[in-house]
């Protein structure tokens, strides 16, 4: 179970370090962004959890090499829904690694702790600020959700208007990144539940 154990491990951190990336890719593209400042923290949280483990079973850490390695999506918009899909399949991939863990209660522990943080913490999150970002047509409701100024109109509306799927250009960008939850074409329908 050594061998396994080290790979669920790997697994977990190196999502846990595609998030933090992906996050920041937004962040240095957006601006600071909630709620991906505020998720991005937490992600560094989940990978020092996972390196904790590292240690304690005498594992070598990989090294996070994600950073040179995503980019943002084009918009905010599909960024959230990026971010979306992939708290959905991060808390999916828990339910597959919780499963392969059992002889270890400390590691269930730690698995089971991001797994809920995912659910329960970050996916609503991302699922409020697309809710927000696909019905609205103000600046000013961008500006309340965001912090920051957006692109508008002389009218003062933003430009553009929210899709509930990718556009062939936003999965492009989403695919290129090496994001996880890229589904071109899909909606974004889900079982509950990055």
């Amino acid at each position: 179970m050594t061998d396994q154990l080290e790979a669920v491990l790997t697994e977990a951190l190196e999502d846990e370090y595609k998030a933090r990336a992906t996050y920041n890719a937004v962040l240095d593209k957006f601006g600071d962004v909630r709620p991906f400042s505020n998720i991005v923290h937490a992600e560094s949280r989940h990978a020092s959890a996972l390196e904790k483990l590292f240690v304690k079973y005498g594992y070598d850490i990989p090294d996070d090499t994600w950073a040179q390695n995503v980019q943002a999506p084009p918009s905010l918009l599909s960024a959230s829904k990026v971010a979306v899909r992939a708290e959905i399949e991060n808390a999916e991939m828990y339910d597959r690694l919780l499963a392969q863990t059992r002889d270890y209660p400390d590691v269930q522990r730690v698995l089971s702790n991001l797994q809920r943080a995912s659910q329960q913490n970050h996916l609503p999150a991302f699922e409020r600020a697309l809710g927000r970002l696909s019905t609205s047509g103000t600046a000013r409701t961008l500006n309340s959700l965001f912090g920051k100024r957006q692109n508008t109109g002389s009218n003062g509306h933003a430009r553009g208007k929210g899709r509930g799927h990718f556009s062939g250009s936003e999965h492009a960008a989403c695919a290129k990144a090496g994001m996880r939850g890229c589904h071109g074409g899909q909606s974004m329908g889900h079982k509950g539940g990055w």
